[in-house]
């Protein structure tokens, strides 16, 4: 009989709590074998949930209920409830950067995704979803195996990369709102145990996702302004239609269990602090049903760095108000009883907090006697590191790496070469391949031991120093380019360079490594292939224009397969299909403040992202190569002209700059629904290799001007198409969210006249008539 077997008898919910914690079994509450709690209603599993919270937060003292506000909270011993880890983080594999998650036990390491930015550039949807189904399983079986203090993760990253030079945007899934909307429903009902489609296990959690930064977050550190003091200062239409979309979309469509508020403010209120965006917005018009949890500190910033409140107890009652219900760090520990005793703050709003946050310990099991009983108990340590799942990593950076430039063919290079230099700070660099917010690899190959395994006779020289190339043995270089048939440079930025609390100022490439290129470009034998390992955007326009340098690759920061996956699409193994999901913009574009967060374009500002920025691009948002040419075609389009003054449910017809137009939310969800068509996409791979291609498929407005965008995505796919194949692709279009703009007060109009949808060159017209 095991140890733990022989203490059930006769002991205190405490003894049973320190075995289980000192056990490798995860601690939990309500165990059938303890009869002085699992008598409580808390314990009560066929209880509703919220029920159950209720009754626990109702057995706790003023100091207890303090004590669970915080993101380390302590076990409650009297009641048998253990401690818990709020913050774990799992950006794009589970890692051990929050306190949640610790490896070096039993468990050494997990699975090691593309970081975000990468990820995004497959569009693919449905990989998204297999990545965070892949990353919540393997969150459980660490927890399972009593290797993790908690299984609350604090991603997705799910802001807008709106500035080039931001640290953070390797963290996003990109500029356009569509996507990243897309892709936090995607990955957050993939962690949680949804399936892809919508469906789910009601009110079990496999894993619990947090959409942030909650919101209008894309500052960290730029010229002495730092993502703490920052006031954003944000339209209305610029929120509508930019910032809170993939907020709205994670909370209603993707069920987030957790919301992360922001350091900054917007205008001039702190996001923990707003009640406006977290209770009416996310609670109220959203429905959110998780709990809202500070950035680490953020209620200590808005005090001590923001001076928002004269009072500390202020900040604590601003706060709890607002709708914040978890503070990561300890200024509510501090704050919140002298915030009751002041009469400033009435226990009720503790107690609301505490609902919330004990309904997502619950959700995941952990009040439910042991773990192996609840839906997700017997996920057991195989599925880390699993082969399906490292496969995945795999396929993962496979589908992502863009082409950029291909001249004359040069790629993919041939097998049969004899020789071959690889050259760069980044291509012998494992730690580069991984980006931020990562935790160790299953496994690791970098570059150059990838392509080493392609040509035998490779000579490796870095070039630089590190990859801020203030000092290199350019010369050193040169001359093993000179010698081999084909050259590998392995450039770009690495965590030095760009990461959180760190955006760059300048859009080129660090140190000497321009110069590193050009010379090894202009004395090899043959032009060379350029790959860059970077998170933002870099003004390569030399690199563009210079026939010495026929082959342009960008990777991201690719995880632990990238290295394999960079060798095998270099040569051929592979057929490349990722499309950037963010503007390149020219160094130019650094004279634009990163304060600025106005999206569009005025007289003095040359506005954001593919979607109103009017100036010259290096690369445009969408933009990739493959080794096949695809051509498209719109097949059907279901719908050639939209009445909307044909329901009854319409109340109101406006005019504008003589355009008429109609609320959205005048027409209702009923008439949404009912506008509803298909819009039909055919193409055809024209290469000589199959190839999965993603297909993106645009809509813009006949009109321009009065904020309106150029264009917009409403809708991407992704197709394999076999060489010379030809294929097919349907889209539901939803006028009312695809063919809407915000007006200037942030509301959602349908306007009359032309609206064009637009896949590759080829376009196709609908007439909403009002």
């Amino acid at each position: 009989m095991k140890f733990q077997e022989l203490c059930f008898v006769s002991l205190t919910s405490f003894t049973l709590l320190f075995i289980y914690v000192a056990s490798t079994q995860p601690p939990f509450s309500c165990d059938s074998l303890d009869p002085s709690t699992n008598s409580y209603p808390f314990c009560q599993t066929t209880l509703p949930i919220i029920q159950r919270a209720r009754d626990l937060v109702s057995r706790l003292t003023l100091d207890e209920k303090i004590t669970q506000l915080l993101n380390t909270a302590p076990a409650i011993p009297r009641l048998g409830i253990p401690a818990y880890e709020w913050w774990s983080e799992a950006l794009h594999g589970v890692s051990n950067v929050g306190p949640g998650i610790k490896f070096g036990g039993t468990i050494k390491a997990a699975t090691s995704f593309p970081q975000v930015i990468l990820t995004a550039a497959s569009f693919d949807a449905y990989q998204w979803y297999r990545i965070g189904q892949a990353i919540g399983r393997e969150a459980r079986a660490i927890y399972n195996a009593g290797e993790a203090n908690g299984m609350t993760f604090w991603a997705p990253n799910i802001n807008i990369f709106r500035d080039p030079r931001w640290g953070r945007g390797q963290e996003t899934p990109g500029e356009d709102p569509h996507v990243t909307g897309k892709y936090a429903v995607s990955y957050v009902r993939g962690v949680q145990g949804d399936t892809f489609q919508g469906g789910k296990l009601i009110g079990h959690l496999q894993a619990s996702a947090c959409c942030k930064h909650f919101t209008a977050y894309d500052l960290d550190n730029w010229k002495g302004v730092n993502r703490f003091v920052f006031d954003a200062r944000v339209t209305l239409q610029d929120l509508a239609d930019t910032y809170q979309p993939p907020f709205k979309r994670c909370v209603k469509d993707g069920r987030a269990s957790g919301i992360m508020c922001a350091y900054n403010r917007v205008n001039g209120v702190p996001s923990c602090a707003d009640q406006n965006l977290l209770s009416k917005t996310a609670r109220g018009e959203w429905d959110f049903k998780g709990y809202i949890a500070s950035d680490c500190d953020a209620v200590d910033v808005m005090y001590n760095d923001q001076r928002y409140t004269k009072a500390p107890e202020d900040a604590v009652v601003d706060v709890l108000r607002a709708g914040m219900d978890l503070n990561c760090g300890s200024f509510l520990q501090k704050y919140t009883k002298s915030a009751i005793l002041q009469k400033k703050l009435p226990e009720s709003i503790i107690d609301r907090a505490l609902h919330n946050l004990f309904a997502i310990r619950m959700r995941l099991g952990l009040f439910n006697g042991n773990p192996v009983n609840n839906p997700f108990g017997n996920i057991g340590t195989d599925h880390i590191c699993s082969p399906e799942h490292q496969i995945l990593a795999l396929e993962a950076a496979r589908n992502g790496i863009v082409l950029l430039k291909n001249d004359a063919k040069l790629l993919p290079l041939p097998k049969a070469a004899m020789s071959l230099a690889v050259i760069g700070p980044n291509a012998n660099s494992p730690q580069t391949l991984l980006g931020n917010y990562a935790g160790p690899p299953c496994t690791s190959v970098t570059p150059l031991q990838a392509l080493q395994g392609y040509v035998k006779n490779t000579v490796y020289h870095p070039g630089c120093d590190t990859v801020s190339c203030s000092t290199g043995a350019i010369d050193k270089a040169v001359d093993i380019a000179k010698q081999a048939d084909f050259v590998v440079l392995v450039m770009g930025l690495d965590q030095t360079q760009e990461r959180e609390e760190l955006d760059r100022v300048d859009l080129l490439l660090p140190g000497r490594q321009q110069e590193l290129i050009t010379c090894v470009a202009k004395s090899a034998k043959r032009p060379v292939v350029l790959v860059l390992l970077s998170g933002g955007p870099i003004d390569i326009s030399f690199a563009k224009d210079d026939p010495k340098i026929g082959g342009i690759l960008w990777a991201g920061y690719p995880g632990q397969g990238g290295g394999t996956a960079l060798a095998e699409i270099i040569f051929g193994d592979h057929n490349p299909g990722g499309r950037l999901p963010v503007t390149w913009y020219p160094q130019d574009y650094t004279k634009v403040p990163m304060t600025d967060m106005r999206m569009r374009p005025e007289s003095d500002y040359p506005g954001r992202t593919y979607r109103f920025y009017e100036g010259d691009t290096v690369f445009e948002f969408g933009y990739g190569l493959s080794y096949s040419k695809y051509s498209y075609a719109f097949t059907h389009v279901s719908q050639k002209n939209l009445y909307l003054n044909h329901s009854s449910s319409l109340h109101t017809t406006r005019i504008s700059n003589s355009i008429r137009y109609n609320l959205v939310s005048e027409l209702g969800t009923e008439v949404c629904d009912q506008k509803k068509f298909t819009v039909s996409v055919g193409l055809k791979n024209h290469g000589e290799m199959a190839g999965k291609h993603p297909v993106l498929l645009f809509a813009r407005q006949g009109s321009r001007g009065d904020g309106r965008p150029k264009k917009q995505l409403i809708g991407f796919q992704s197709v394999i198409l076999s060489a010379g194949e030809m294929g097919s692709i349907e889209f539901e279009v939803r006028p009312c969210e695809h063919l809407s703009r915000a007006n200037e007060y942030g509301l959602m109009v349908m306007e009359e006249g032309r609206h064009f949808f637009v896949v590759g060159d080829d376009e196709h017209s609908v007439t909403i008539i009002v």
